[in-house]
């Protein structure tokens, strides 16, 4: 079989296991992407979850001797929900976001692709193949759009003509010398809504992202959240879409397509005053199978609190008033004393002032008096 045949073959098998879209690319480096990630590495716009070694990001041979081609794969997620549950005064609501809704998508495209390299080494045995999602060394993005998957967007997402950027992203490396897809031309043009719309101002300009300032990077992070950022959060317990949603190239795609990626409403949406409380075994039993899950509890506790200070969910406060003294986590106790003053009410001077007589923890501490501040301008 000529590999031309093979190609075509791919892509049919692809399409019929529910790949939405398959591109291919060369092995070559990626000269213009290691450029970028030196230049956010000395600006200090890295996240610090990916991948730290740029030459391995880059240099698909590093990671696969022979690497003779990439092939590139997408998978469509929803970007609506049905049934939504609406959050409502004494049972407000956190929001994950799309990109964590339904099953984990690690585990749906791995799956896509453990199958297409059994294909593959069905069809040219002891053909050499390695594939990866999101967490491998290569950038997702860059194959995709190197790939003709989409074209890299201004919010730093890949945006597909069929899909919009609510997209998943995985690759194989492989030794096939595969012919290589041509890219996709940039489709942004003047628009710069996502630029300015961007909660943080963490989008510096088109195409470039300082991840420290991005919402869905704060909202992961496990140690207290900066001042600047609780206001911008608001019920976001995991991830952001902001840029994503106001997207006119996103307009009217509901990619409603895979049953694992739909939504389950009530943990999609959850009720935030549970979350406060939740045992470490509830939590991966409830939310352990989405993508969101993946920092463990406290950073969706912590954000949980913070969407209440956001609501003033005064009925909050007999439950936020309990984990305030009895959570063990200085950052839970701390940011619901911050919590506890922002929504205020009769007798929570006392409670605060009574915190500070036997917290011991500094930053606690801190929290406690940035708590009896907010109560004083009221």
């Amino acid at each position: 079989m000529n590999i031309i045949e093979l190609k075509e073959q791919v892509i049919a098998y692809a399409k019929s296991i529910g790949i939405d879209k398959i591109g291919f690319t060369s092995a070559n480096p990626f000269h213009e992407l290691k450029n970028h990630l030196l230049r956010q590495q000395e600006l200090g716009y890295q996240s610090g979850f990916e991948e730290s070694d740029i030459e391995k990001r880059t240099e698909p041979k590093l990671l696969l001797d022979e690497a003779a081609s990439i092939i590139a794969i997408a998978i469509a997620y929803p970007s609506k929900m049905k049934n939504a549950p609406q959050g409502k005064k004494g049972a407000r609501r956190g929001i994950f976001c799309r990109a964590s809704w339904g099953t984990d998508y690690h585990t749906v495209l791995r799956e896509k692709l453990a199958l297409v390299e059994a294909f593959l080494q069905k069809k040219v045995p002891g053909c050499r193949l390695r594939s990866m999602v999101d967490t491998g060394e290569l950038s997702d993005r860059a194959v995709a759009e190197r790939a003709g998957i989409g074209w890299s967007a201004k919010n730093c997402a890949v945006i597909t003509p069929e899909f919009g950027s609510y997209v998943y992203l995985g690759e194989i490396i492989s030794d096939l010398p595969f012919e290589a897809d041509e890219p996709m031309e940039e489709q942004c043009g003047e628009c710069r809504l996502c630029l300015d719309v961007c909660p943080t101002g963490a989008l510096v300009q088109g195409g470039q992202l300082n991840s420290q300032k991005c919402v869905a990077y704060l909202t992961q992070t496990k140690g207290f959240l900066p001042d600047e950022y609780r206001a911008k959060i608001g019920n976001r317990i995991y991830g952001c879409d902001t840029c994503q949603t106001v997207c006119p190239k996103n307009k009217g795609k509901l990619n409603w397509i895979h049953d694992a990626l739909q939504p389950e409403p009530e943990i999609a949406k959850p009720l935030l005053e549970p979350l406060l409380t939740i045992s470490n075994r509830q939590f991966k039993e409830t939310y352990g199978h989405i993508s969101g899950s993946w920092r463990g509890k406290k950073p969706i506790q912590r954000n949980a609190i913070i969407a209440l200070a956001h609501f003033k969910e005064t009925s909050a406060l007999p439950s936020l008033i309990e984990v305030f003294q009895k959570d063990e986590r200085p950052v839970i106790r701390g940011t619901a004393a911050w919590a506890i003053g922002k929504i205020g009410g009769e007798g929570i001077k006392e409670v605060l002032q009574q915190g500070l007589v036997y917290e011991k923890d500094e930053e606690v501490r801190l929290e406690i008096q940035k708590g009896l501040s907010l109560l004083a301008e009221k």
